[in-house]
C-alpha cells in the first residue's frame, strides 16, 4: 500500500505531461490544416455561389448569347482558383442578366409561332378548349418569369412547348385529312382513311384523359396513314389527270388549235410536257396539279380556235352577202342602162 501511495505522484505528473503534450499536438495540427489551406464556411458560401451563378449561366443557354464574353470569362474561371475564383460570381451573374431576357424572348416567338400555324390550320377552330389549356400554361411561364422565379418559368415554358408541339401535331393530321376530303382521294384507298380517322379518334381520348405519350404515338400514326392516303390518291389522280390532258389535247389538235391559237397551245404543251417529267420522276403531286393546268390550258386554246374560225367564217358570210349585193347592184345598174338606151 505504501509503494502505491509513493508511486502517485509520479503517476500524476506523467498524466499532466501526456495532457500537456496531446493538447500541444492538438494545437500543432489546428495550425497546419490552417496552413494547408482547409475551407472555412465562408469560402465554401462563396464557392457555391459561384457555381450556382455559373451554372445558372449555362442553363439559360448564356454562352449561345454571348459566346466571346463566355469564352473570355471561362478562360479567367479556368486560370484562377480560391478565393480569385469566387470573386468572378458576380460577372457570371451579369452575363445571366444580360442574356435571360434574350432567352424568354425567343422562347415566347416560338410558342407564338407555334400558335400562329395552329390557328392558321383551322384546327384551333374546331378544338378551341385545347389552344386555351397550352395559352393558359404559356401565360403562367410567362407569369413566373416577371416575377423573377426563372426556374420555374423555364419549366413550364418547356411544358407549354410541349403542348403547342402536340396540338401542332393535331394541327398536320387536320390538314392531311381535309386536304383527303377536299380532293376526293378517300376513294383511292378507303381502307387506311377509316383506319386513320379510327386512331385519330383514340389519340383525341388519349389526349383528353391526360396521356399524352399515348396521344403523339396515336397521332403519328394516323398522320402517317392519312400521308399513305394523299400519296396514293395523288398517284391515282395524276393518272386520272393525265387522261384528261392527253384527251383535251388530241381534241386540241383535231380543232387545229395548234395552228389557229399556236400562243396559247404552245404554252400547254409546256405544261403537259412538265407534268410528263413530274409524273417520270414519281412526284405525283406537282405531275397531276400540272396535268390539270394543261388541260385548262389546251381548252383555252381549242377555245380561242373555234372563237376565231366562228369569227372567219362570220367575215366570209358577210363578205358573200357584200359581194352577193354588188351583183345586184351591178345587175340593176346594167338594167337601168338598158333601158334608158332603148
Amino acid at each position: 500500500m505504501k509503494r502505491n501511495i509513493l508511486f502517485l505522484p509520479i503517476i500524476l505528473m506523467l498524466a499532466v505531461s501526456i495532457c500537456i503534450s496531446c493538447s500541444s499536438t492538438d494545437a500543432a495540427v489546428t495550425a497546419d490544416d490552417d496552413s494547408r489551406g482547409v475551407t472555412t464556411e465562408p469560402e465554401a458560401a462563396a464557392s457555391a455561389a459561384l457555381q450556382q451563378a455559373r451554372q445558372r449561366a449555362i442553363d439559360f443557354e448564356c454562352p449561345a448569347y454571348f459566346p466571346s464574353d463566355w469564352e473570355a470569362l471561362e478562360a479567367r474561371y479556368e486560370a484562377a482558383n480560391g478565393a480569385a475564383r469566387d470573386a468572378l460570381a458576380p460577372e457570371y451573374d451579369e452575363l445571366f442578366n444580360k442574356t435571360v431576357p434574350l432567352y424568354a424572348q425567343a422562347r415566347e416567338d416560338e410558342i407564338t409561332a407555334k400558335r400562329r400555324q395552329i390557328i392558321s390550320s383551322g384546327f384551333a377552330e374546331y378544338f378551341p378548349e385545347y389552344l386555351d389549356k397550352a395559352d393558359e400554361v404559356a401565360l403562367r411561364a410567362m407569369s413566373q418569369y416577371e416575377a423573377g422565379d426563372y426556374y420555374e418559368a423555364k419549366e413550364t415554358a418547356d411544358a407549354a412547348q410541349e403542348e403547342f408541339d402536340t396540338l401542332l401535331m393535331g394541327s398536320r393530321i387536320f390538314l392531311a385529312r381535309q386536304e383527303i376530303i377536299d380532293r376526293g382521294f378517300s376513294q383511292y384507298d378507303a381502307d387506311n382513311f377509316l383506319r386513320a380517322d379510327d386512331v385519330a379518334q383514340s389519340a383525341i381520348d388519349a389526349y383528353d384523359s391526360g396521356d399524352r405519350e399515348a396521344a403523339i404515338a396515336r397521332g403519328e400514326e394516323s398522320l402517317l396513314r392519312y400521308n399513305l392516303v394523299l400519296s396514293n390518291g395523288w398517284t391515282s389522280y395524276a393518272s386520272v389527270r393525265r387522261e384528261a390532258a392527253v384527251a383535251e389535247r388530241e381534241a386540241a389538235i383535231s380543232d387545229r388549235a395548234n395552228i389557229a391559237s399556236r400562243e396559247y397551245f404552245r404554252e400547254a404543251e409546256a405544261m403537259f410536257v412538265l407534268a410528263e417529267e413530274n409524273l417520270s420522276g414519281e412526284n405525283f403531286n406537282a405531275a397531276g396539279l400540272g396535268f390539270v393546268d394543261a388541260e385548262a390550258k389546251f381548252a383555252i386554246a381549242r377555245e380561242d380556235a373555234n372563237a376565231k374560225r366562228l369569227r372567219a367564217e362570220e367575215a366570209i358570210r358577210r363578205a358573200e352577202e357584200r359581194i352577193g349585193e354588188s351583183n345586184e347592184t351591178a345587175m340593176e345598174a346594167e338594167r337601168i342602162i338598158e333601158g334608158g338606151s332603148r
